[in-house]
């Protein structure tokens, strides 16, 4: 029920700050080169795309906490899914934090309240991935690790172990 109670009212939170979000609309940058906003408007797609195939290349269910509350309705104990490494796994270990920061970054035009939600959230991203690494080696223990060691957390610096 954890994950998917943290799911959940991390949701409405959001949804609360979108809802009494004050406008600031004062500009920050203007990409006003038409081939340069094309390479922005190309990286937030691209950004949005990678959350949404990384999401695919892991259980939907077990990742938005749905699966542990079908279980637990149905009184079966939850039990963790195999770690694996698959598809953008392989070149980060939190791709979707990647497509994420990708997406809230990627702009022709940056205002200050989107440069203070781009600066919030990745500050809050960052955050929140140590403890995510911390229960992931918990579960995961050596195996984990050695992922650790192997491939960068969020920006793709290794590849095949080698920095």
């Amino acid at each position: 029920m954890e994950r998917s109670t943290y799911v959940l009212l991390s949701s409405l939170l959001l949804f609360l700050l979108y809802w009494l979000w004050q406008p600031m609309t004062d500009i920050v940058w203007h990409v006003e080169n038409s081939f340069g906003a094309m390479i922005l408007w190309v990286l937030f797609t691209a950004g949005w795309l990678i959350v949404l195939l990384s999401t695919s290349m892991i259980n939907h269910f077990d990742l938005f906490g749905l699966r542990q509350v079908y279980l637990n309705y149905r009184d079966q104990d939850y039990e963790h899914l195999d770690f694996k490494t698959v598809g953008l796994y392989k070149l980060v270990r939190h791709p979707i934090m990647l497509g994420f920061i990708i997406a809230f970054w990627a702009t022709p035009v940056m205002t200050v309240g989107h440069l203070v939600f781009a600066i919030a959230t990745t500050a809050y991203i960052f955050i929140a991935l140590q403890f995510e690494e911390r229960d992931l080696v918990n579960l995961f223990g050596e195996t984990y690790k050695n992922y650790q060691k192997k491939v960068s957390m969020v920006i793709p610096l290794k590849w095949n172990g080698h920095d």
